[in-house]
Formats: structure tokens, C-alpha cells, sequence
């Protein structure tokens, strides 16, 4: 006879493993690294201040 085995160990083995496999999911489908987002914003505003000098004032 084998060795008894603890099932809630098990269960929450794959609960973890499952959780941990739904937060790879959402990061890679929402999330930036916070270096990635703030290059991004500085590009964005970089080209906001590019074309706010370029507009035209028509009086």
C-alpha cells in the first residue's frame, strides 16, 4: 500500500498554479512595466508640446 497523500495540499497546488497562470494572462494582455508606460507618456506629451508649437493662431 502506498503512502497516504494530503489532498488540500494538492488543491491548493493547482489553485496557485492557476492563479498564477490567470496573472501571467492579464499582464501580458494589460500590462506595461512602469518603465514601458512612462516612455510612453513622455512620447505622448513630446508630441502634444510638438504640435501645440506648430498650430496656427488665426485672429
Amino acid at each position: 500500500m502506498g503512502k497516504p497523500v494530503n489532498l488540500n495540499r494538492f488543491k491548493k497546488q493547482k489553485a496557485r498554479a492557476e492563479e498564477k497562470a490567470r496573472a501571467d494572462n492579464n499582464a501580458a494582455v494589460h500590462g506595461l512595466s512602469k518603465a514601458q508606460r512612462e516612455l510612453a507618456k513622455a512620447k505622448r506629451e513630446q508630441k502634444n508640446r510638438l504640435l501645440d508649437g506648430l498650430k496656427r493662431q488665426d485672429d
